[in-house]
């Protein structure tokens, strides 16, 4: 595909097309689940809107909303970032990727990360749960608290792992499509085109975060997701690997799956949705090795040479970083 618009564009008017060419995704998404749904489950595009709305009333509800989930994340952060950038005539691979590949050691201590950083987060995880607002902001956080309450009701339903195929439904469209298409959005467009436009790595990488956390719609869970993101920003930035956010992001939504599913089959006694902080030594211990790793991961991914492909922008990029 030959792109019809120019790389010159104001990043402004970038960060617009991503959000209308994901609504364009949306759309294509709504009408492919509607066949979908009508094909593998039996419920017709007229019905689909009433088991969207309570999905569990209706026997096929749970399924038919994991399928929703996954076919709409698909096109609308996937499909329709990468259609964006060929419509901007970039490669995706040359654009997404101005370092030469690093070593399956980074990548993999880069995954790890993710995990060991566990603790030290659970920390900001139970001051987010808890948070206490002002009277005047009472009904703001009822509202928050109630959306909360019912996202967490529908995730309850939809996320059923007793199975192994289960298991691998739960890992693709919970783990591997959000980690593509959520850092390809935010990431890979939205953070460079912010970088473009502030021209400052840190106010790009921050404010992605927060978008990042936003979005979700989870108010009591938004500064651990702001921070988390900010971190999958930092990976990006130092490695000039897409590769890396993505694979650090799969790793911390695939290991909530597995979780869940070792405490459905109750292979594990543990309560995974637990807002409570861990244990003081450990919290010590994450923050020691995480702080040890992030230093580490800095340093090695700064070796990282530049690709031959879009060399100029790769060294526009490492100049500003």
């Amino acid at each position: 595909m030959k792109g019809f618009i120019s790389k010159d564009l104001h990043p402004s008017w970038v960060l617009l097309l991503l959000i209308v060419y994901m609504a364009g995704g949306y759309f294509v998404a709504m009408f492919a689940v509607g066949l979908l749904a009508d094909w593998i489950f039996g419920v017709s595009l007229f019905q689909l809107a009433d088991v969207a709305t309570n999905p569990a009333s209706h026997p096929q509800g749970p399924g038919v909303m994991l399928m929703l989930q996954g076919v709409l994340q698909f096109f609308a952060f996937i499909v329709a970032p990468l259609f964006l950038l060929l419509s901007l005539n970039y490669k995706p691979a040359d654009y997404l990727n101005w370092k030469v590949r690093p070593s399956w050691l980074l990548v993999l201590i880069s995954a790890a990360l993710i995990v060991l950083i566990m603790p030290a987060n659970s920390i900001i995880i139970n001051w987010n749960a808890n948070l206490d607002f002002p009277n005047f902001m009472s009904g703001f956080e009822q509202w928050a608290r109630q959306q909360e309450d019912q996202l967490a009701e529908l995730t309850k339903l939809i996320t059923r792992f007793e199975t192994v195929p289960q298991l691998l439904v739960g890992l693709l469209v919970f783990a591997a499509i959000p980690a593509v298409g959520e850092e390809l959005v935010f990431r890979g467009i939205a953070q460079r085109q912010i970088y473009r436009w502030s021209g400052n790595m840190h106010v790009a990488i921050w404010i992605t975060g927060i978008i990042f956390g936003a979005i979700h719609v989870q108010f009591f869970g938004f500064f651990p997701r702001a921070i988390l993101g900010a971190l999958f920003g930092y990976l990006y930035f130092w490695s000039g690997r897409m590769s890396v956010p993505i694979v650090a992001h799969f790793v911390n939504n695939g290991f909530t799956v597995f979780m869940l599913y070792l405490q459905q089959t109750r292979t594990i006694d543990a309560d995974i949705e637990s807002t409570e902080p861990m244990p003081l030594y450990s919290i010590a211990l994450s923050v020691l090795i995480s702080a040890a790793i992030i230093y580490f991961l800095y340093q090695g991914f700064a070796r990282l040479p530049l690709r031959k492909q879009s060399v100029a922008e790769a060294e526009e990029i490492e100049d500003r970083t």
